[in-house]
């Protein structure tokens, strides 16, 4: 592997790009240190349409994918735009080569080529099925009842497969983001990272992120999950050990607020935690002073009752007058507190959509990075106090880390 200047290297790329006889397919991903990219990773590749060839660009951003197809003029224009982003990563598959670029601090391109043992035929279907994180024979669906015995989605269970796969999507962008940035450490076999997942129930989307996390990604994980129900940790045991992993994962009996963990976690998880259970999981992750945080609140009750036994001040009556939209107000304002909270206590967070709203009317999730200690004052803190003194509410969450 040999440095040369970026551009030189990135004008050699754009030729095979370009090429739509050779391009198999191009990937962009990562950043360069101190620079933002538009999409996290995006994916290049040719396709046949009934309007001819075009190029096929597919961008992910955090929450999901977003296709379009170019010919002429505008294939060379996105090109151009996405060579002119700041990824650290390009991987550039031809039919005959492969060309690996890493951008270095000093803005210089570490390119390795090999060739192909044999050449390859590129695949230009533009009805290419979406790429799985887990496909669907995967044996953890299978184990979880999504899955039949022959490895087909079961017709009942597609929206919970959808959940799962969303679900990875942001887990792997965040556990991505938070290393990169580091606030997140690197996991070791001696140190595989640690995920505690509050309030797991069957654990779905347990077994999904150790699943994707330790056989796709290749991370050292142990995975806790913790409920009140005995029985959930004996079906989840058993699972675990169908699946071989019963030395990677365990399953704690006990409330959000009182369970018990051997060791601190790196990541917690709180997954459709009803009402101020959510609440109860964000305050055991801020004890445990987790480095990341996701949590998709479920049903908000408490800061709905509030807002019924106070006067709404002025001039927003129209916003809790009728039930359906004080209640949609009052999601809102739970999630905008608990947010708001999180910043004063010293995380960096964004809310985003979990699953498309027609899955699901509970499609919120915060996502929270750990950036520093408790804020005293300034902005934030204001941004808090204004919030609740406005609406007269206080929020659970604050009651539990003394906000």
């Amino acid at each position: 592997m040999a440095a040369e200047p970026l551009l030189r290297a990135l004008a050699r790329m754009r030729g095979l790009m370009l090429d739509d006889t050779v391009l198999v397919r191009a990937v962009a991903s990562g950043r360069q240190r101190g620079q933002e990219t538009k999409f996290k990773r995006v994916e290049l590749r040719y396709v046949d349409l009934k309007a001819g060839r075009h190029l096929q660009v597919t961008a992910y951003d955090d929450t999901q994918a977003h296709t379009s197809n170019h010919a002429g003029d505008a294939a060379r224009d996105a090109v151009d735009d996405l060579l002119d982003q700041p990824f650290a990563n390009w991987h550039v598959e031809t039919t005959t080569e492969q060309h690996q670029i890493r951008v270095t601090k000093k803005l210089e391109a570490m390119v390795h080529t090999s060739a192909r043992e044999a050449e390859v035929e590129a695949e230009r279907g533009h009805d290419k099925p979406k790429q799985r994180l887990l496909p669907e024979d995967d044996p953890v669906l299978v184990a979880l009842g999504i899955s039949d015995a022959q490895g087909r989605i079961k017709p009942t269970r597609q929206a919970k497969y959808r959940q799962v796969e969303e679900f990875l999507r942001l887990l792997d962008a965040s556990i991505t983001d938070a290393v990169a940035k580091g606030a997140l450490r690197k996991a070791t076999a001696d140190e595989p990272l640690r995920i505690v997942d509050l309030g797991c129930g069957n654990a779905y989307l347990t077994f999904a992120a150790h699943r994707y996390l330790s056989h796709v990604r290749g991370l050292p994980v142990h995975l806790t999950g913790v409920d009140v129900k005995q029985q959930s940790a004996t079906h989840n045991s058993g699972v675990a050990e169908g699946l071989g992993i019963s030395d990677e994962t365990d399953f704690v009996v006990g409330s959000i607020a009182g369970a018990s963990l051997e060791r601190r976690p790196d990541v917690v998880l709180a997954l459709h935690a009803c009402d101020t259970a959510t609440d109860e999981a964000l305050a055991r992750a801020l004890d445990w002073e987790a480095a990341l945080v996701l949590a998709a609140p479920c049903c908000h009750h408490d800061i709905s009752a509030q807002l019924r036994r106070n006067p709404t001040p002025a001039p927003y009556s129209m916003l809790t007058r009728h039930g359906i939209l004080r209640e949609r107000f009052a999601d809102t304002l739970t999630d905008a507190l608990r947010a708001s909270i999180l910043r004063v206590l010293g995380y960096k967070v964004d809310v985003v959509e979990f699953v498309e709203s027609q899955h699901t009317p509970r499609n919120t999730l915060l996502r929270a990075v750990r950036a520093g200690g408790r804020v005293k004052g300034g902005s934030v803190r204001k941004e808090y106090d204004d919030l609740t003194e406005t609406w007269g509410v206080r929020p659970k969450l604050a009651d539990l880390v003394g906000v």
